[in-house]
């Protein structure tokens, strides 16, 4: 187990650089000035712009950029912003507790609708219910974030006037002191159900559009996985014996059928984590990947490096567990069968 745990680090370990050059070049790629976006394009006084830009170390090739950038990461300094002046660590650590949230809930939504949904499919082969059920799957993976998240809102908010369009909670109505950062919790540490219950009612859009493809990525693989598992020769020994269906499939299959599906709600977390970037910005929610948007606008090129970077080595990090889980449970896999 420890020289496979080996291997998947030194696998690693070259995406990390690879995603450090990445987001360094690409970001530079991006029309624009940051020295004149934090002066203004208008009366910029050239010396002064000079004095700036050597203050920022933008005066500097870019392989000096690029090997000082590499340097401050191996000592865990990940920049400072350009715009807000405070270390890009301590601004994505007040913002990720949002985007954890939101995702949680998101893949939480995922779980609960999806893993039913592809047993009822495979349970139902071939009927109105597996077409069904498929065919929804389906058009959630196909459908553009930004698009179903402005018909949510123009349908749930605007027309049933059932849930609100953005933020995380009624600031006029509602002040709870951010102790974790996650604001349900929050709320409930106050013990202020009504501001609890407003936060909800916040998540409930954002989470919804956010879960929609993991949804039907959990769907399908779970009715991959029951279709594979019921065709077994236990599963039939099972019925042969007369036990009801619903031990059949939710003692016998479903415990063998949940170890692809385990696997793949874990690449989902990361994916939550990485796509909330589009959610964030349509809900107005607080979080990392509105942060990253606005990081764009603003030129802000170390908290656009650092923020991309965080936010993929979590990524990178949650598929490394992902492999080791899976190596752990699956011998076949350690020993490369």
């Amino acid at each position: 187990m420890f020289k496979f745990l080996l291997k998947r680090l030194a696998l690693t370990l070259p995406t990390f650089l690879a995603l450090m050059l990445l987001t360094f070049l690409a970001i530079r790629l991006v029309p624009g000035d940051p020295v004149e976006v934090r002066m203004g394009e208008r009366g910029i006084d050239p010396v002064r712009a000079e004095e700036m830009r050597h203050l920022l170390g933008l005066d500097q090739p870019i392989w000096k950029q690029f090997v000082d950038y590499v340097w401050g990461i191996l000592h865990g300094d990940f920049g400072t912003s350009l715009v807000t002046s405070e270390k890009v660590l301590t601004e994505f650590a007040a913002l990720f507790p949002a985007t954890i949230e939101l995702s949680f809930f998101a893949i939480l939504f995922a779980m609960v609708l999806g893993i039913p949904a592809g047993i009822l499919a495979a349970v139902k082969r071939g009927t109105v219910y597996d077409h069904a059920l498929m065919g929804a799957a389906l058009t959630g993976y196909s459908m553009p974030i930004f698009w179903w998240g402005l018909l949510l809102i123009m349908f749930m908010s605007e027309y049933l006037g059932l849930t609100p369009i953005s933020g995380r909670t009624d600031l006029i109505r509602f002040s709870v002191e951010p102790i974790t950062g996650f604001m349900l919790v929050d709320t409930l540490i106050a013990g202020d159900k009504g501001a609890f219950w407003d936060a909800l009612r916040h998540l409930i859009l954002p989470a919804i559009v956010l879960g929609t493809i993991p949804l039907a990525v959990i769907a399908r693989i779970t009715r991959s996985s029951m279709l594979e598992v019921l065709s077994e020769d236990y599963v039939r020994t099972a019925r042969a014996k007369g036990l009801s269906p619903f031990r059949v499939v939710g003692l016998h299959a479903l415990r063998n059928a949940l170890i692809p599906v385990v696997t793949v709600i874990g690449l989902q977390v990361g994916t939550a984590l990485a796509g909330a970037v589009l959610t964030e910005t349509i809900f107005s929610w607080p979080g990392v990947g509105k942060w990253l948007i606005e990081s764009i606008a603003r030129r802000d090129y170390p908290a656009l490096q650092g923020g991309i970077l965080l936010i993929s080595s979590i990524v990178v990090l949650m598929n490394l567990l992902i492999d080791v889980m899976y190596g752990a449970i699956n011998p076949r896999i350690r020993h490369g069968r």
